[in-house]
């Protein structure tokens, strides 16, 4: 199989053909990312301090939190795919956070992983844009 980093144009694929826990670690990876550069960006600092301001915008809780403001901002499709990953099941919260907080925060993640696969590279780019704007100023 060949390997490609995702490249700009978009990918039909298949969500059914993919796990929710596969999507959402994806998507965990990618929505991280966007936050770690977002933070380099803002303030060049020491690692140690920035990886401390990264957990606040990556816990469960302020994920959840972008879940609801998400909600009004989605196509009907992204709605289905953030949903399909808060009602997976297995999903078992850790002792840190809330199980509703962990299922919706596995919702945002699933959908990061999936328009990540999909190489939909533009709308990742306005979703955490408005996340940014609404919530991390």
């Amino acid at each position: 199989m060949k390997y490609t980093i995702n490249s700009n144009s978009e990918n039909n694929i298949d969500i059914k053909l993919y796990s929710t826990p596969s999507l959402a670690f994806l998507g965990d990876a990618v929505y991280g990312l966007y936050v770690r550069e977002m933070l380099v960006k803002n303030a060049n600092m020491p690692a140690n301090k920035l990886h401390k301001m990264s957990v606040e915008y990556v816990k469960a809780t302020f994920q959840s939190e972008v879940y609801g403001l998400l909600e009004n901002f989605l196509t009907e499709d992204e709605i289905a795919v953030m949903k399909r990953g808060r009602n997976a099941n297995g999903v078992k919260a850790p002792k840190s956070t809330n199980s509703v907080d962990y299922r919706r925060a596995t919702g945002l993640e699933t959908l990061f992983g999936y328009l990540y696969l999909k190489g939909n590279i533009e709308r990742l780019n306005q979703i955490f844009n408005h996340i940014q704007h609404n919530m991390m100023q």
